[in-house]
């Protein structure tokens, strides 16, 4: 059976196993397992692998990725290199497209530092891959949702969202949806390249937080104006509305194969269960 290195343990690496465990014999590049990305020392006993699925995030500061960097340093130390790796990334790194329909050939545009430091490790994938001869995956992911990933404190908080006239285009994929496309990426004859791993949804984020306020039984969010908003909102929350395009997913359905099980954000919450969320 071949072996699968998974660098960060998170919950799309957790829905993933599931769908893994049949095919690879699994291995975890996490700090409960005493590997932690930040510790490069920590990752000297990595046995070889034949894939890695990358889903550890990048440092919380800077504008590079040095877990990226140590992972692929620690591959580099292996008796025999994996043949494939798949790296979940974020959509984040095309920047603000003023709403656009955007597939994979538009240039990188990072404009936050946590895209900087998402488009730092692609860069860094694709050197190390190409040198090496290693296939390698890059799915740029949007908002991820399910059950215990929605905006459910900030509704009940009464946080804002922009008037129509003003907002934005959100992208979304469901996080069962997520970890099928990371598990289809990771079969041999899923194609190498850049894939955005998206939804068929296409709503503004005021309309995105309606919807969820109207499954959850909560009061929708009040509208603002971009001006006023730049006074009430933190800044990091005030990136997400600054950024706005629409996601062509049809490269991952065609050329990758993907098929989601959600297609739009209706039919994923009405999937999930509204009561006792948290």
């Amino acid at each position: 059976m071949k072996r699968l290195w998974i660098a960060g343990y998170g919950d799309i690496a957790r829905r993933a196993v599931p769908l893994l465990a049949s095919r690879f014999e699994l291995r975890l590049v996490s700090r409960s397992n005493g590997m932690d990305l930040d510790r490069p020392e920590s990752l000297a006993p990595l046995e070889p692998a034949d894939a890695v699925l990358h889903c550890a995030p990048p440092p919380q500061s800077g504008t590079e990725d040095s877990r990226t960097a140590n992972l692929l340093a620690a591959l580099e130390r292996s008796r025999i290199l994996p043949t494939r790796i798949v790296y979940i990334s974020t959509s984040g790194v095309y920047g603000d497209c003023g709403g656009a329909l955007v597939d994979e050939t538009r240039a990188v545009n990072p404009q936050s530092p946590r895209a900087r430091r998402r488009a730092h490790a692609e860069a860094q994938l694709a050197l190390w891959c190409t040198g090496h001869g290693v296939t390698l995956v890059v799915l740029r992911v949007p908002g991820i949702y399910a059950t215990d990933r929605l905006p459910l404190k900030r509704l009940r908080a009464g946080t804002p969202v922009l008037r129509d006239e003003d907002d934005v285009f959100t992208n979304h994929i469901h996080a069962e949806d997520l970890a099928q496309i990371c598990a289809r990426a990771l079969q041999d004859e899923a194609p190498a390249g850049i894939y955005n791993a998206a939804d068929d949804t296409q709503l503004k984020m005021g309309a995105w937080f309606d919807l969820v306020a109207d499954w959850a039984g909560l009061p929708r969010a009040p509208r603002i104006a971009r001006s006023v908003a730049a006074k009430r909102l933190p800044p990091e929350l005030l990136s997400f509305m600054n950024e706005s395009r629409r996601l062509d997913n049809g490269r991952m359905k065609g050329i990758l194969g993907a098929r989601l099980q959600y297609p739009t954000v209706r039919e994923g919450l009405s999937h999930e269960h509204a009561v006792g969320v948290d």
